[in-house]
């Protein structure tokens, strides 16, 4: 692992803190490329506009007549957070925007079942679902985009497709295929120009509802001083949003920034309110942390392991009783998913003994045991990835006898084009594959498993080089001892983090005065740092450091007993 300092333009960061910002966070922002004071405003006004998203009128028009004709609209969810906040804000905006009582419904599919998408298999589930007549439109959200032959089917049954996602399109050769939707709305579909290429699932979906209100606005159904207020959904936005750890771009930080500041104010759905009671955290002192390692993973563990309907009803109802049942539900699986992924991990750990016998891992991984659980296959690979910093796929058996893997990745070695190229390269190999440059998913047959290990391999070989496959640990430098305190912790907290905006990490070379280990399995250390003694911790490292190193950390505040002390949570050494 190779420590580096991020770089922070002097003129930046002189035009932040010129403009009123905080020294340390315009450093902080200016070696995450805020050039601007401009830049960092959440208003809602500074959003992109909606007229930007191509597709985003037209489907603001197909829904505005399914609404005035009370067309029946089945909106079909995906089984992860994003996909569950979409379908809620799908939902509630439809029905906010004068959607009849009884004419919307929606679909989820297994996981195990039925895969991914928009399948010719669900669009049977919806023309069958009981009670109610027939859906007259398909509203796909998080998913639909690669859905080609779903999408022929539902056409075919007679039914309207609108489909919302941000996946990337399917492909042909070098062709990208659309499916023959009524309407499409993806930022990343050929010929779109809107600057954020990286909203989430449920932020497209937000989108959609944006320029649907602008729709029925100008048709008269309402004025602007009375049109319906979308920010109350931006709660879920904002979880969706973080939970699918897209990048957070400047668009997507006011997405997040408004939804944080409407749960910190106690402005939330009952749903949200009850995940944070399950998960232990304050919800006036919310972060992007909590969506991400708290909220995000309980709804995702009802698509792992059991049905993500419990998810969505989770963050559909208005009752706090049921919610909080709900939430508790939610929390008892994801506490099942960390155990099924504990034994995941221990079982892969053992497979890669032998796949890495003197210890070097090989460019790419991917894994495959009869025994592992479909559910977590995406956590392990992440795990994995972060530990060996390696592009890392794990396979399970699924129900239909062909093994479904997700992969993660590092920078530098795009995921989905990867898979792209083995498909080229090994026709026949990959039944279905789809994702982004991070994260992606396959399918294979059994027997074409060590095919697609070695294509993999090759590719891997082909792309990255020595320094890629060094894991780089970006810092922001020493930390003053005069921001050493719990009002810097609680400045940095009220920002929005996360992908491509990552958390301050810190890095100063200190004296360790004391160390042991703590539930046999974290490194305490007491280190004298600008002359002062800190405490610090490194979850999950148990091998001692030296009496001097250079600790890369991030600044947290511990609170036990009724007392607070702020604490570097030690991140890497070296």
């Amino acid at each position: 692992m190779r420590i580096a300092r991020r770089d922070a333009p002097p003129r930046s960061v002189w035009a932040l803190e010129q403009a009123g910002v905080h020294p340390l966070l315009a450093q902080l922002f200016a070696a995450r490329g805020v050039r601007s004071n401009d830049e960092l405003d959440d208003g809602l006004a500074r959003l992109i506009p909606p007229a930007e998203l191509h597709g985003a009128q037209a489907a603001a028009v197909l829904l505005a007549d399914a609404i005035a004709a009370r067309k029946r609209i089945c909106v079909v969810a995906d089984y992860d957070c994003d996909g569950a906040t979409a379908c809620a804000v799908a939902l509630r905006g439809l029905a906010l925007l004068g959607a009849a009582p009884g004419t919307l419904r929606h679909i989820v599919p297994d996981r195990a079942v039925h895969g991914y998408g928009l399948t010719p298999t669900i669009v049977d589930l919806a023309l069958e679902q009981k009670p109610g007549p027939k859906p007259d439109l398909l509203l796909t959200v998080d998913n639909g985009i690669a859905s080609i032959a779903g999408v022929a089917h539902a056409r075919a049954m007679g039914l309207d497709v609108l489909v919302t996602d941000h996946h990337l399109p399917a492909k042909e050769g070098e062709q990208v295929v659309l499916p023959d939707a009524s309407v499409i709305v993806n930022p990343n579909q050929p010929g779109c120009t809107f600057p954020s290429k990286n909203l989430a699932g449920v932020g497209v979906m937000f989108y959609v509802l944006l320029a649907l209100r602008t729709e029925l606005r100008a048709r008269g159904a309402f004025s602007a001083e009375q049109q319906p207020r979308l920010d109350a959904l931006l709660d879920l936005v904002a979880l969706g949003t973080v939970a699918d750890v897209v990048r957070l771009d400047a668009n997507n930080r006011r997405l997040v920034a408004q939804g944080l500041r409407r749960i910190r104010a106690g402005k939330m759905h009952a749903g949200i309110a009850a995940l944070f009671s399950a998960a232990g955290r304050d919800a006036s002192r919310a972060t992007g942390f909590d969506f991400g390692f708290a909220l995000g993973p309980r709804i995702n563990a009802a698509g792992r392991l059991s049905d993500m309907s419990l998810g969505i009803e989770c963050l559909l109802t208005d009752d706090p009783a049921r919610a909080a049942q709900l939430a508790q539900t939610l929390d008892t699986i994801n506490r099942e998913r960390r155990e099924v992924e504990a034994g995941m991990r221990e079982q892969a750990e053992a497979l890669l003994e032998t796949l890495m016998p003197e210890g070097d891992a090989p460019p790419a991984l991917a894994l495959y045991d009869p025994e592992f659980h479909e559910g977590v296959v995406g956590i392990v690979a992440g795990r994995l990835k972060d530990r060996l910093h390696r592009p890392t796929f794990v396979f399970a058996l699924g129900q239909d006898g062909l093994l479904k893997g997700s992969g993660r990745s590092i920078p530098g070695f795009h995921l989905r084009d990867a898979l792209d190229l083995v498909t080229k390269r090994h026709p026949g190999v990959l039944k279905r594959f789809g994702g982004h440059a991070m994260a992606a998913g396959c399918t294979l047959a059994e027997e074409d498993f060590d095919t697609f290990d070695g294509a993999l391999q090759q590719v891997a070989r082909e792309w990255l080089d020595a320094a890629t496959l060094s894991r780089t640990l970006l810092t922001d430098g020493p930390l003053a001892a005069e921001y050493f305190n719990a009002e810097t912790v609680r400045s940095l907290d009220a920002q929005v983090w996360g992908q491509a905006f990552e958390p301050p990490l810190f890095c100063d070379e200190v004296e360790v005065v004391s160390q042991r280990l703590v539930a046999e399995k974290h490194l305490k250390l007491s280190v004298r740092h600008a002359g002062a003694l800190r405490d610090a911790i490194w979850f999950g490292h148990t091998a001692p450091v030296g009496t001097r190193v250079r600790l890369v950390y991030q600044l947290r505040v511990d609170e036990y007993n009724g007392q607070q002390r702020v604490q570097m949570v030690v991140e890497g050494a070296g």
